[in-house]
């Protein structure tokens, strides 16, 4: 095996223990290599801590110098929450830096590795580097368009029914679906639903099962504040977008709840989520999945928000015309006019089936 791919990998896999921590950060880790042997190893645990390069090179201490330091994403070279890597860098002695991509952010985006060059220091980079740019998919979203990185998910029958006709859903599929969700709720920043889901199935949307670092914002789509005061939902860490149609009232009774209200321009009475999404974007939410019913998800689909989808499908039928399908909306009118799903992963989750995939768009 190609030693610069063995580090690579190494370095991701230390990256992906920051899932649930580094954001609005990229997941980063680093590996120091020195004379064939790992010297120090490294990622960036929590928003607002040291980065993977300086734990990394803390951990080798001395055995740095002369080394060889493998990292997922270009060294930071700006002052933020905590100094540039580039200065520890060059301190500690390394002699040559293997990257597996450009940093997207305008502070970074090449700066860091002209610093580098500079300090007489090697630099190779885009190693591995679709591995690195899907791993930092949310951060990269957000950074180049200021949106989320937004994950549709859906869970139904095999024939495509969210719940039957009489809206009945709990529980189409199998708990290990179910567990899976919980897991990738803790891997993003927010997770969004609408009023539509509250109002027929009083969802906590928080992560379950195992430690959780921290809880995603949970963005609740309510043009009117339609929502009781006693769902399970209303509380801290909680947002309702909403309009300037919903009541003034209603609006200050949930914000005594400690949940937030923000008011979004009205298109066709709707909240627009092209501002929603701009407005999350601010801040600083890199990734963002939407369990919502058919007609939310249609609109996000619509207004090209959505970047993957996350299917479970469970070998069971439900029929019926009335009972609710997993996307709404006007449709299309065309076959030619469907929208691609690319990259297509199959997996078993239990007894279900789940597909993912990614949404294609014309450049």
């Amino acid at each position: 095996m190609n030693p610069d791919h063995f580090y690579m990998r190494l370095a991701l896999s230390l990256a992906r223990k920051g899932m649930e921590g580094a954001s609005p950060n990229p997941m980063v880790g680093a590996v120091v290599v020195k004379n064939g042997k790992i010297v120090g190893q490294g990622y960036h645990k929590m928003y607002g801590e040291a980065h993977a390069e300086v734990n990394a090179l803390h951990d080798a201490g001395r055995a740095a110098k002369g080394g060889t330091l493998y990292l997922n994403l270009e060294p930071c070279c700006h002052f933020g929450k905590t100094p540039p890597c580039t200065d520890a860098v060059i301190k500690a002695g390394i002699k040559r830096v293997v990257a597996g991509m450009t940093d997207p952010n305008p502070k970074v985006s090449g700066k860091g590795f002209e610093i580098l060059k500079k300090a007489k220091v090697d630099v190779e980079i885009g190693v591995l580097e679709e591995e690195c740019r899907k791993l930092n998919e949310g951060f990269i979203k957000r950074i180049t368009t200021g949106r989320p990185f937004v994950i549709l998910k859906i869970a139904a029958s095999l024939d495509g029914k969210t719940a039957t006709k009489y809206r009945e859903s709990k529980w189409i599929t199998s708990e290990a679906s179910r567990l899976h969700v919980h897991k990738l709720r803790k891997q993003v920043d927010a997770v969004m639903t609408g009023i539509g889901t509250v109002l027929a199935d009083d969802p906590l949307l928080t992560p379950r099962g195992g430690r959780v670092k921290k809880l995603p914002l949970r963005v609740v789509v309510d043009s009117s504040l339609r929502v009781p005061s006693t769902a399970k939902i209303v509380g801290v860490n909680t947002l309702f977008v909403t309009t300037d149609s919903a009541s003034v009232e209603k609006a200050e009774l949930l914000e005594t709840k400690g949940s937030k209200v923000k008011i979004f321009k009205s298109r066709n009475g709707k909240v627009d989520m092209t501002i929603v999404m701009d407005y999350l974007g601010k801040k600083g939410i890199n990734s963002m999945m939407l369990e919502a019913g058919p007609e939310l998800s249609a609109s996000l689909i619509r207004e090209g928000l959505v970047d993957k989808v996350v299917f479970f499908y469970a070998p069971r039928i439900i029929g019926g015309i009335d009972a609710p399908g997993m996307v709404g909306g006007s449709g299309i009118d065309k076959l030619a006019e469907a929208i691609p799903i690319k990259d297509i992963v199959a997996k078993r989750c239990g007894e279900d089936i789940m597909i993912e995939g990614y949404v294609h768009r014309d450049s």
